[in-house]
């Protein structure tokens, strides 16, 4: 029998074991830390000197002092000291201060990035696959009117948005 979990590395009670509520602690501070996660800052790599309990920190590659050998780890101020989880792929983090979510993917954090197939609300897709390009309007004939050159000014600003936003091809 295995003395951790396999995803979170929660400690497991053994048979026999002295002193359970110990390892139940333990395994409750890390389930404080990872469950519904929220951190102070990403790529922290010098711990605070006075932290406040509870508060988190996603160290970056090279961490310093108490948080050295923990790259890339979300890192927790606890009663007990500075707890530490290894990130799992897929393992999201909310970042207060910019307001993003923060997500571990191919060993690496990213902010603020979400992928999907398509932008759903309510049951309608709004956003899906990138769209073939659209070439602008051609131009003016003789003889236009200004009404005509305002239409096609603002349908190329409007092409011009949506290549920018990658929803259509450039």
């Amino acid at each position: 029998m295995s003395d951790t979990t396999s995803r979170l590395s929660l400690p497991l009670l053994q048979p026999g074991q002295a002193q359970k509520e110990s390892t139940h602690n333990e395994a409750l501070a890390i389930l404080d830390i990872t469950v519904q996660a929220s951190v102070l800052a990403v790529g922290a790599t010098v711990p605070p000197a006075d932290p406040e309990q509870g508060s988190a920190w996603i160290l970056g590659a090279a961490p310093t002092g108490d948080w050295t050998g923990h790259a890339f780890a979300l890192a927790a101020w606890t009663t007990g000291g500075w707890r530490f989880v290894a990130p799992r792929e897929g393992m999201m983090v909310w970042h207060g201060s910019d307001r993003h979510i923060v997500r571990f993917s191919a060993g690496t954090w990213a902010s603020g990035v979400m992928s999907g197939a398509n932008v759903t609300i309510g049951g309608q897709i709004v956003v899906g696959a990138r769209r073939p390009a659209i070439a602008n309007p051609p131009a003016l004939l003789a003889g236009a009117t200004p009404a005509d050159s305002d239409a096609r000014s603002a349908i190329v600003a409007i092409l011009d948005a949506l290549r920018g936003h990658g929803m259509i091809s450039a």
